[in-house]
Order: structure tokens, then sequence, then C-alpha cells
């Protein structure tokens, strides 16, 4: 996920430059910084996470350094900015449409325990979707709590992956499969994202997607087949061919039902709930193993995911409203909008 040194582009250095410096892991995201399909344009906003020990403590220095950044919520104090930050939403606090450096960025502040949160508990499936997908790590954390979670949740994202696809697929599929746990459910893509943008995103990264997925699918070889995860990640397969890399997994019950034990909390509190839904009253375990032998175990587990992305996305747009302010709303819906229609 990370490295231990990191050379970063002069761009990201001058924008760190400007806030607050306590923090404690930081990346990039979004077509701006990692290429996408059909979206080559220079106008295109940088998307940064900054996560933080101390919420309140660092909107307080980043409300004194960058006051124009914040909607008339900053007048309330850095209290309550970041209780509103922590206490609603996905439990990020954004600030969008800022111009910094000669180029527009939208940065989202969230506490490192909600982070980890997300990250192991699928809570949100906010940042823990952003992450399933390749970014750009402008700070490591020496956290180990954090550098755990990261990779956990990488891990549950392969299982959730292979649960909804079938016997055989495509390295594509699986990617493609992947990368859409976090925007299916998600209402901003029924009016505001482009219909094919998780294809935009996965082509043009798919050897970055090796490189991110490779030790965890080779510690699941019992249970999946990668022709090529032996290879070089970074050499292996045309991501341009017009051969497939055809792959293949175990989809018998026992398999299954590993891989669901295998979920983060959230999901699995979402498929007890659904299971349970009649007068039938059965415990996690007992639910998982009846999921695993239903032959629509792939449909269910996709519904519970999408249902806790719905939520979250929702809930986290009603917040921007009041962190962006209404005329930062009505302008970053616009560009939403007018991208999606190009």
């Amino acid at each position: 996920m990370t490295s231990n040194a990191i050379i970063l582009a002069p761009i990201f250095t001058r924008i760190l430059a400007r806030f607050p410096q306590q923090l404690n892991f930081c990346f990039a995201y979004g077509s701006a910084v990692k290429k996408q399909l059909r979206n080559e344009s220079k106008e295109n906003m940088i998307d940064l996470i900054f996560c933080v020990d101390n919420a309140s403590k660092w909107h307080e220095l980043n409300i004194k350094q960058n006051p124009s950044h914040y909607s008339g919520l900053k007048y309330f104090g850095h209290n309550f900015v970041s209780k509103f930050q922590e206490n609603f939403g996905a439990k990020i606090y954004y600030n969008t449409l800022v111009p910094i450096e000669g180029v527009m960025i939208k940065y989202g502040v969230i506490s490192t325990r909600d982070m980890v949160t997300d990250l192991l508990e699928w809570s949100d499936l906010y940042l823990a979707g952003r992450l399933h997908k390749p970014v750009e790590i402008l700070k490591n954390t020496s956290n180990s709590e954090l550098l755990t979670a990261l990779q956990l949740n990488l891990q549950s994202a392969v299982h959730s992956a292979l649960l909804i696809l079938p016997e055989s697929f495509t390295e594509y599929e699986f990617y493609h499969v992947l990368s859409n746990l976090s925007y299916a459910g998600d209402f901003r893509m029924i009016l505001g994202e482009k219909k094919n943008k998780v294809e935009n995103i996965v082509k043009p990264q798919l050897k970055s997607f090796r490189q991110l997925y490779k030790p965890i699918l080779n510690t699941l070889s019992d249970y999946v087949d990668f022709p090529n995860i032996k290879k070089d990640p970074l050499s292996s397969g045309d991501p341009h061919s017009k051969v497939p890399i055809i792959c293949s997994q175990d989809i018998s019950p026992l398999a299954r039902l590993h891989h669901l034990n295998q979920l983060p909390r959230w999901p699995q509190k979402a498929l007890t709930r659904l299971w349970n839904r009649g007068s039938l009253r059965q415990d996690t375990e007992d639910v998982l193993r009846a999921i695993a032998y239903d032959p629509d175990c792939n449909e269910i587990v996709s519904t519970c995911i999408s249902q806790i992305v719905w939520r979250s996305s929702i809930s986290q747009s009603l917040k921007g409203i009041a962190t962006a302010g209404v005329l930062k709303s009505v302008q970053y819906s616009s560009k939403k909008l007018s991208k999606m229609i190009m």
C-alpha cells in the first residue's frame, strides 16, 4: 500500500506546505491524480484526504491559516467544526473548490480513529472504498493500527469481489467488481457521475491494480486462480490486449463461507438483518452458513454492501452542503453534472 520513501511531485509539496503539518496520513485520488479514460481535462480538481489524530486542534490551526476555505460553520469555532466532522455523515469534513498554487483542490479531513473504523468495519465504506483503488500516497503513517487497517481493507475488498463474481471471470472483471463496491448503491451514480466511471478508472490503471492486490491474491491460491499472478505485475499482460486473462475460483459453499467470514463487521450485520427479515431469528454465524449455501449468495452480498454505500453517500452529500456552503455546493454540483453529460 505504501512505501518507506515518497517522492512528491512539486505541486503536492507546495500544496501540503499551505496546511498545518500535523498529518498522520495523507493521500490524493481522483481523475486529476490517477489517469482515467475520457477524462484528460487539465481543469480536473485534485482530491486530497488529510487524516489527523486531533481534529479539533487541526481545524483550529487551519481556520487561522486558511479561513477562506471554510463555509460559515467556521464562525461557530473549531470545536464545533470537529464535532460536525466526527458526528455526521461519513465522519469527513470537506472543503471544496479551494484555489491553491494555480490549481483547484477539494480536501477532506478525518480523524485517525474514524478512518481505522471505516477501513476495518466498512461502517460507511466511504474512504475504505476510495482506498480499494490505486491512490497517490503523499504522507505515510507510522501508526501500526492504521497500517494494519489499510491492508485489511484491501483483503476485505478481495473477499467481497470473489463472493459477487461467478466461477469463471476475467482479470478486468475482477478489478471492475472490486472497484464498483463503493459505487454500487451510491446515489450520485444516478445523478452526478458518468455511467462508465468504473471502467474509466480500471482500464488505464490495470497494472497498478495488479501491483496493489498481488500480495493478497498470492495468499488465496487455494480459493482463486489468477494465471499471471506469479509474474511481474508491472510487466505481465497488456491491459489493452483483446485476449482477456481468464481467472477461476472455488464457489463451493465452504469457499463462500470462508469469504463471508472474512467480511467486515457492517456487511455481516447487513447480511444478518436481510436474512432475518421474517419471523426467523438466527445469529450471524448461522446466517453466514445459510447464505454460503444459497444460490443467490452473490446477489445477497451485493445488495447488502450497496445498502451501506447508499446510506453513507446520501448523508455525506447532505453534510457537504453545510461544509461547502450553498454557493460552492451549487458550483460543485454543476461541475459534476457537466462532466456526466460530456
